[in-house]
């Protein structure tokens, strides 16, 4: 299998992620089919709005479709309301408890019983735990886990999160957490490096350290954006913040 065969962007974020995604469906759908990737990911913040229009441009295409979404988590439980300290950044900002309002969790269908969790775990998110953003806790990731594929996110995800602290051991315990929840087969460690944000070079390079199969798989993934796109991302980054796996998914 050739590196065109077998590379796929997973962590994507189109024009449904407010004040982030950058990419119009079928400008990025037609980017990846001319580049002759077989398959492309969608991975929204905290909604499934695009995922009907993704589906059918990508068939259009000859691209395989995989469902997914960047869901936000709460430190415990999807009822807490911890009050607001400081800025709100994209990473779920500081409360007066010293956790963040939400954290990041990459989600992947791996097949149709995945694709039905997964919108249970979006409209929970919403009907039970919205506080500034709609969102999940352990208890309904545990609910809806089967058929899903979950990585440990950006450097707003628990994991990571724990790793800027330098707290290796919570870390480590909570990709165990994940890991317990998905099935060891399903939970992968996320490895970003963007030069422009240096936090991400040094949790990639932690997270190397967990126990290899024991915890979790790595996946490298990166960001598919045109030359256009790439200079309004960071505009929207600023507006936002100042006031091999893609085989093991079936087409659902």
């Amino acid at each position: 299998m050739s590196a065109a065969d077998s590379f796929v962007h997973l962590h994507v974020h189109t024009e449904y992620s407010l004040l982030d995604g950058a990419s119009k469906l079928d400008d990025l759908i037609t980017a990846a089919a001319a580049d002759g990737q077989p398959a492309l990911g969608i991975t929204d913040h905290g909604n499934m709005y695009g995922i009907i229009d993704f589906y059918k441009t990508c068939r259009k295409h000859g691209v395989k479709p995989i469902i997914g979404t960047e869901a936000y988590m709460a430190y415990e439980h999807r009822n807490e309301r911890p009050i607001r300290r400081g800025q709100l950044d994209d990473t779920g900002g500081n409360t007066e408890q010293g956790a963040k309002l939400y954290y990041h969790l990459t989600l992947l269908a791996e097949n149709n019983i995945g694709y039905k969790n997964l919108i249970q775990v979006a409209s929970r998110a919403f009907l039970e735990g919205y506080y500034y953003k709609p969102r999940v806790d352990w208890e309904v990731l545990s609910d809806h886990s089967e058929g899903l594929i979950a990585t440990t996110g950006c450097l707003g995800s628990h994991v990571n999160q724990a790793l800027m602290q330098s707290n290796y051991a919570k870390a480590e315990e909570l990709a165990g957490k994940f890991r317990d929840i998905f099935g060891p087969d399903n939970f992968y460690v996320e490895l970003q490096d963007h030069t422009a944000f240096q936090p991400s070079t040094t949790t990639s390079s932690n997270c190397w350290r967990f126990p290899s199969g024991s915890i979790c798989h790595c996946w490298p993934p990166t960001t598919l954006i045109t030359p256009t796109k790439a200079m309004r991302s960071p505009m929207m980054f600023c507006s936002a913040s100042k006031p091999g796996l893609w085989s093991k998914t079936a087409t659902v």
